[in-house]
C-alpha cells in the first residue's frame, strides 16, 4: 500500500506520458472506427425507451472538456508513484475500450440533425474524427471514471462537488449528444472501475502476493464454486442478450472473487485503512458484496448481539458480527477481520483481512494476534471500562479464531481447546472446525518454539 508524497517536478514526467498517450489514443481510437466502418453489418444494442433521450447541442461543451482533464491529469500527479499509475490507469483503459471496439463492433443507430452556430461547430469538430461506431464500452466513460477519481482526490471542500457536478454532465452528454446508446455507460462505468482497481493508487496492488499463505484445497473448491456461479449467470446472457445482458454484471462481480480465492488475495477487495472498501472494489463486486451482507445478517438473525468473551481490569473485549454504523459506536476499538465488507468505524480501529470461510493458517494468526495487540495498545485505558469489539462477517470463525490465538498468546488460555472453551461458553454458535484448531495448535506450539 502507498502513501502520496507529494514530489516536484513531476509534472515534467507528465508531459512525457503525454507525448505517449496523445497519439497512441488518436491511432488506436481511429483504427477501430476505420475497421468497424468497413464492416458490412455492424449491429446496435438499443432499449426502445431511448427513443426519448433528447438532443441537448450545449452539453457537446462537458462532452470536449474531457480531453482538457485527460492532459491536465497528466501534470497535476502529486508523486511520481502516482503518475505511473495515472499513466497505467489511462493506457489500460485505451487496452481495454479498443479491444472491444474490434472483438464485439457496435453502432450508434440514430442519424443527428445538422446543427447550425458554436455548438453545431464543435460537433463538426468532433465528427471529422469520430464515427457512429467505437460504442461500448464508452471510452468516454471509462476515462471519466478515472478522472473523476484523479481530481475528487486532489481537490477538498465545495471542490469535490464541482468535480462531481461537472463529472455528472460529462457522462450525462454521451447521452444528450447522441453519441452513444445506453449499454455503453454502465460497461464503462465496469470498464473504468477495473482500471482504478487494477492500479490502485491507496492500496495494496492486486499483482502483489499475500505472502503469509499458500493455496489450500479449500481456497480452489471455493473459487471453483463462485466461477461456477458465474458461468451459469452468463449462459442466459449470451444466449437470451436483451434485459439479460444485465446479468454479466453480477456474472464478473463472481469472476473476480473466484480470482481472489485461487490466487489467495484477500487484498483484492481493497480493504482501506479506516475499514471502508475502494471505490473501484464497491463498483465492481457491488452485487457480491450486497449478497454477502444480507448473507451475514441471515445466518445471524437470531445471534445479532455481540457476545462478551473477556473482562480485564483495563479493558472488555466482545465477539460479534460485521457492525452496522450505530453499533460501532459503543466501542472504543474495533479489530476487523473482513476482507469482503466494508465497515465505518468512528474509534480506534485495527485489520487483518482474511477470505471468508478460508481456515487462518499459522502465520497469518501471528500477524493478526500482532495486529490485534497494537489496537489495545492504543486504546485509552483511562476510559471507565473500554471496550473493544473483534468481528468477521458473521463472528463465528475467523475472528473467533484470532481470539483463541490471542488468549493464548497473553496466557489467559493455557491451549487450544481451553482458549476454545472460553469463546464457546460466551458464544456457543461459534464454527471452529478441525483444520481451523489444527492451525490454533500449531500456533500455541510456535509460541513455545516447537514449530517454525
Amino acid at each position: 500500500m502507498q502513501t502520496l508524497n507529494k514530489e516536484t517536478g513531476t509534472w515534467k514526467w507528465g508531459i512525457l506520458c503525454l507525448v505517449f498517450l496523445a497519439p497512441f489514443f488518436f491511432l488506436t481510437y481511429g483504427f477501430a472506427n476505420n475497421y468497424a466502418s468497413g464492416l458490412s453489418n455492424v449491429p446496435s444494442i438499443v432499449y426502445a425507451w431511448e427513443k426519448y433521450i433528447p438532443l441537448w447541442p450545449w452539453t457537446i461543451v462537458p462532452y470536449w472538456s474531457i480531453d482538457l482533464f485527460y492532459g491536465l491529469s497528466l501534470l497535476l500527479c502529486w508523486s511520481n508513484f502516482e503518475l505511473k499509475q495515472q499513466a497505467l490507469r489511462l493506457f489500460t483503459a485505451q487496452l481495454i475500450s479498443v479491444s472491444c471496439f474490434l472483438l464485439f463492433p457496435l453502432k450508434f443507430s440514430v442519424d443527428r440533425p445538422e446543427l447550425q452556430g458554436v455548438f453545431g461547430h464543435l460537433f463538426d469538430l468532433l465528427m471529422g474524427f469520430d464515427k457512429p461506431f467505437n460504442q461500448a464500452p464508452s471510452l468516454h466513460i471509462v476515462l471519466l471514471v478515472i478522472l473523476w477519481d484523479f481530481y475528487r482526490r486532489h481537490t477538498n471542500g465545495a471542490w469535490k462537488y464541482l468535480v462531481d457536478f461537472w463529472s455528472f454532465l460529462i457522462g450525462l452528454s454521451v447521452l444528450t449528444t447522441w453519441q452513444h446508446h445506453f449499454i455503453d455507460i454502465p460497461t464503462g462505468l465496469l470498464a473504468g472501475a477495473f482500471c482504478l482497481w487494477l492500479f490502485p493508487i491507496q492500496a495494496k496492488s492486486p499483482f502483489k502476493k499475500d505472502g503469509l499463505q499458500v493455496l489450500t484445497p479449500k481456497h480452489f473448491k471455493l473459487g471453483t464454486y463462485y466461477l461456477v456461479g458465474a458461468a451459469l449467470l452468463c449462459l442466459p446472457a449470451i444466449w437470451l442478450k436483451s434485459s439479460f445482458l444485465w446479468l454479466l454484471y453480477p456474472a464478473f462481480s463472481l469472476f473476480m472473487v473466484s480470482l481472489a480465492y485461487f490466487t489467495v488475495r484477500p487484498h483484492f477487495f481493497q480493504k482501506q485503512n479506516n475499514g471502508d472498501l475502494s471505490i473501484a472494489t464497491k463498483m465492481l463486486f457491488a452485487p457480491y458484496l450486497i449478497f454477502a451482507w444480507f448473507n451475514s445478517r441471515f445466518w445471524t438473525r437470531n445471534q445479532p448481539k455481540d457476545s462478551l468473551i473477556l473482562k480485564l481490569s483495563n479493558i472488555t473485549i466482545f465477539l460479534g458480527r460485521i457492525p452496522s454504523t450505530n453499533n460501532t459506536k459503543q466501542y472504543q476499538g474495533l479489530f476487523d477481520c473482513v476482507a469482503e465488507l466494508p465497515v465505518h468505524c468512528q474509534n480506534h480501529y485495527q485489520q487483518y483481512s482474511s477470505l471468508d470461510l478460508i481456515p487462518l493458517q499459522v502465520n497469518q494468526l501471528d500477524q493478526a494476534v500482532t495486529a490485534f495487540n497494537r489496537l489495545l495498545d492504543v486504546i485509552p485505558h483511562h476510559e471507565s471500562n473500554p471496550k473493544v469489539l473483534i468481528f468477521c462477517a458473521l463472528g463465528y470463525s475467523r475472528s473467533s479464531a484470532i481470539l483463541a490465538a490471542w488468549l493464548i498468546q497473553q496466557n489467559h488460555a493455557t491451549n487450544a481447546e481451553q482458549a476454545i472453551e472460553i469463546i464457546r461458553q460466551a458464544r456457543p454458535w461459534v464454527v471452529l472446525k478441525q483444520p481451523q484448531i489444527q492451525h490454533i495448535q500449531a500456533y500455541q506450539f510456535k509460541l513455545k518454539g516447537l514449530a517454525p
